[in-house]
């Protein structure tokens, strides 16, 4: 075989993403913890390592989604600083690796470099960076820079980011030094930086994206390990892996250079009715009478509190065109008179009332593994052998024993087909990813 053919490993690996805000987790059940005490992501953490999972996935939240103008009161607030949560969890976590999400657009690649590389330092070599972009004035607002980046250069803007950093990480000469000067002339910054830490036990922070855009994609085979993808269904995945391969060997590295894992959602049970039960059950905490009401007054950009949440649709229009970026990613950009129309005549077509409309929409019906622990495994087993997927990263619904009953049944059943780790392969993320250890080019760090 050579490096441009790819060859499925037979294996797949887990990862958990805890969300921030989202419509996916059952905050208000009595079961569900708090978001920004320490122990709950301390006990879904260990959870995750006693499942033997990959990676633990911290997302990042610049502002606070507005409802209506204001703060939205149904949101869950507030959320720890991603770096800050994960340094503690290094203390008591040995394996699991430590992803954190950072923003390319309101940081700078000096300064990101050297807190990546203290938590890989901290943690032993589990360390790795899901770098995003953002564009839009109204979080730049934050950052005393609004808008100064056009959309259609978020990628070339966060590529020299990446390659900023990267050569930063690649210009410590040796454990004991000397160091490289790295310099960097661009449109947005310039860098002139002497590393003040050596490499850790992995090389430098293993990379994620989630960009899906042609532009996202290339720039994922450009320079990403892992691309936590949209993609779980099998054929969807099955062509999403060609897709990525083929730009992957385009950009000159291997096949199997770039690893996938999308979302996911696992709601499971003993036999397969229990499971449909329990789903049912679940979606019912997910979105709730106000929840319901409020998705869409984010789209009809006014108050709908008069609407039985168990009755139609609104008949009146939205009062915006187009809905804007303060709302939150789910909602930005809609055509929002277009979209009440369709969705009128579809509630109308099924029946659905708004609460029974807003669920069909919100919940993670294509990123959703739903039956017995036996079936889901088959099905799983099925993605390992064909190389679909390198893994899966769990959105669990339930803060936080959401993974107990994956960790507890579905993953013996894993084991038990071949399919999943046992044990962890050492003791950084990269090795237990199963990737290759960067190799330092001389060009890279040239000045």
């Amino acid at each position: 075989m050579t490096r441009d053919i790819f060859q499925p490993s037979g294996q797949i690996q887990f990862g958990i993403f805890f969300q921030g805000v989202n419509s996916g987790t059952v905050w208000k059940a009595a079961e569900s913890g708090s978001q920004t005490d320490f122990e709950s992501f301390r006990h879904i953490v260990q959870t995750a390592e006693r499942g033997k999972f990959a990676a633990f996935f911290l997302g990042e939240g610049l502002r606070l989604r507005e409802h209506l103008g204001r703060p939205h009161a149904l949101d869950v607030a507030g959320r720890p600083d991603a770096q800050t949560m994960l340094a503690a969890l290094a203390s008591v976590t040995k394996n699991i690796g430590l992803v954190a999400t950072q923003n390319t657009t309101y940081n700078d690649p000096a300064d990101l470099a050297h807190r990546l590389s203290s938590l890989d330092l901290i943690s032993g070599g589990r360390a790795a960076w899901n770098v995003v972009t953002t564009d839009n004035a109204w979080t730049g607002a934050n950052f005393r820079r609004g808008g100064y980046l056009d959309h259609a250069d978020r990628y070339k803007h966060a590529e020299a980011f990446v390659e900023t950093a990267k050569r930063i990480w690649d210009s410590w000469e040796t454990a004991a030094g000397p160091a490289r000067r790295v310099l960097h002339e661009g449109q947005h910054y310039t860098v002139d930086v002497t590393p003040r830490l050596p490499r850790s036990a992995q090389y430098r922070p293993v990379l994620f994206q989630a960009g899906d855009s042609p532009e996202g994609r290339d720039f994922a085979a450009r320079q990403a390990d892992v691309i936590f993808s949209a993609h779980p269904k099998f054929d969807d995945a099955v062509e999403f892996r060609r897709d990525i391969v083929s730009r992957s060997v385009a950009a000159g590295r291997g096949a199997n250079a770039v690893q996938i894992m999308p979302a996911s959602e696992f709601i499971l049970a003993a036999t397969e009715q229990e499971a449909q039960e329990k789903k049912a059950w679940v979606r019912s905490l997910q979105i709730g009478p106000q929840q319901a009401v409020a998705y869409l007054e984010q789209f009809w950009g006014r108050e709908l509190s008069s609407y039985d949440p168990d009755g139609p649709l609104p008949d009146i229009d939205p009062v915006v065109e187009e809905t804007s970026e303060t709302r939150g990613s789910g909602f930005h950009g809609a055509k929002a008179r277009q979209l009440a129309d369709q969705w009128r005549a579809e509630a109308k077509d099924k029946g659905l009332s708004i609460r029974q409309f807003v669920t069909s929409k919100t919940a993670r019906i294509d990123a959703t593994f739903t039956g017995s622990y036996t079936a889901v495994a088959d099905h799983l087993a099925e993605y390992a052998r064909v190389g679909a997927v390198d893994g899966f990263n769990i959105s669990p619904w339930l803060i936080p024993t959401g993974l107990d009953d994956i960790v507890n049944h579905l993953v013996p059943e894993l084991q038990e087909r071949g399919v999943y780790p046992t044990e962890y392969r050492g003791t950084t993320l990269r090795e237990n990813l199963g990737l290759e250890t960067p190799v330092r080019s001389e060009e890279s760090v040239r000045v």
